[in-house]
């Protein structure tokens, strides 16, 4: 037979029992799902943690009092910490040799920014800078100009915004802000630049953010009780590894951390916020591909159940076929392919459901869909996969029938 017909006939099949069809392939859609919806979300957040991370610039890396990423038991533990001071920020960089750039900086947020009757949602963060902060930050300015050491030293009272900062307040662009006042909060800058969109990631914005000088933040807000970040640039991606070892050095031995202990403080980049992630997701993908497996198994034992129901509807059927010249190859071929094209049919389903709802989380995290075609494919074969295991037995049963009992079944 043709593998077109045996198709037609699978698909004949459902349609002829439209209810027990879908209660069957109901477990094929579920378990597909799950692997493909889970799969697919995990990829979103990867892809939006990624660019996320892509703003911190190539061989750059930083240095803070919690981890960005952790367990709730290490967060708690890291919120015992000692603060990164400003002083110590300071030491470290004179002893740095293998950084290009090394800046401190810290944030304060859910600011509400005003020009004239304009003004933004209180959700802004204002970040304190260093001159070197821009490049370690891997911003780029778009129209006026950057921070510099004169704005630092007098603690002036200059801004910096993001591009959605600037979308609120100022309809005709980023160069008709340059010049203008605004007010964050109570305190009056002068913007002095804008800059280049980055775009959202994790769910927040990294355009939505005013700039400052580190040292108006401090006069404005306080120095005490702060913990400061340390952004630093290697020299070249040939030293970046020994940068890294150089900045986690010099710190112990500034913040008087004992050699028997471990760091007091976190560093991350790029590489190490991806790895952090991939390890923290394993078991949820582990977790989540045994339970879908099982439930695969269940929807395997129904395709069983339906392909020896059909058999058993059919049999005058295969005895027709028998006795027409059909050998028991074509038969065993003709159960199979349909127990498989009935999987396929779940698995199908089953894929795009889980696509579509795995991208919600894009939607909501306002990051790029992001379709995951291997798992995708794994999905489609573990679907074959079923279908060929469990469709094996009702085919041998179909193929062994006895053309003379088959043509005298009632």
């Amino acid at each position: 037979m043709l593998l077109a017909e045996i198709i037609q006939i699978a698909l004949a099949a459902i349609r002829a029992n439209k209810l027990r069809s879908v209660l069957t392939l109901l477990g094929i859609v579920v378990g597909v799902f799950s692997i493909i919806g889970v799969m697919t979300a995990v990829r979103v957040l990867q892809n939006s943690i990624e660019s996320g991370l892509s703003n911190l610039g190539s061989h750059t890396f930083q240095i803070q009092k919690r981890p960005v990423m952790a367990s709730r038991r290490e967060w708690l533990k890291a919120r015992n910490r000692k603060d990164i001071t400003y002083e110590q920020g300071l030491e470290l960089k004179e002893r740095m040799t293998l950084a290009k750039y090394v800046a401190l900086e810290d944030w304060e947020g859910g600011k509400v920014v005003q020009h004239g009757s304009q003004k933004t949602n209180p959700n802004v963060s204002l970040a304190g800078e260093e001159p070197e902060g821009i490049p370690t930050n891997n911003w780029e300015i778009q129209y006026g100009r950057s921070l510099n050491e004169h704005d630092l030293q007098y603690s002036a009272r200059v801004a910096i915004l993001g591009s959605e900062v600037v979308k609120k307040l100022f309809p005709f662009g980023g160069e008709e802000a340059v010049g203008k006042e605004i007010r964050v909060g109570n305190d009056r800058f002068r913007v002095i630049g804008t800059f280049e969109p980055k775009g959202a990631s994790l769910g927040g914005d990294s355009d939505n953010r005013v700039v400052i000088p580190l040292s108006t933040l401090f006069a404005i807000y306080g120095k005490r009780d702060r913990s400061i970040h340390i952004m630093i640039k290697a020299a070249g991606p040939e030293v970046y590894e020994d940068c890294i070892e150089e900045s986690r050095f010099h710190l112990r031995t500034i913040r008087n951390v004992s050699p028997s202990d471990e760091d007091d403080f976190s560093i991350f980049s790029n590489d190490s916020m991806i790895t952090t992630f991939n390890e923290f997701t394993f078991y949820v993908k582990l977790g989540i591909g045994f339970i879908s497996f099982i439930s695969l198994i269940a929807a395997g034992v129904g395709i069983m159940n339906i392909m020896l129901v059909s058999v058993t509807e059919r049999t005058r059927e295969i005895g027709v076929r028998k006795a027409v010249g059909a050998q028991k190859k074509n038969i065993l071929a003709q159960f199979i392919t349909e127990a498989i094209v009935l999987c396929q049919f779940g698995g199908v389903i089953g894929i795009l459901i889980g696509v579509a709802a795995g991208n919600a989380i894009a939607l909501l995290l306002e990051v790029p869909p992001s379709i995951p075609w291997d798992w995708a494919f794994f999905g489609f074969a573990l679907c074959a996969f079923i279908g060929l295991v469990f469709g094996v037995y009702p085919a041998w049963k179909a193929s062994n029938l006895d053309p003379v009992d088959a043509l005298r079944y009632e």
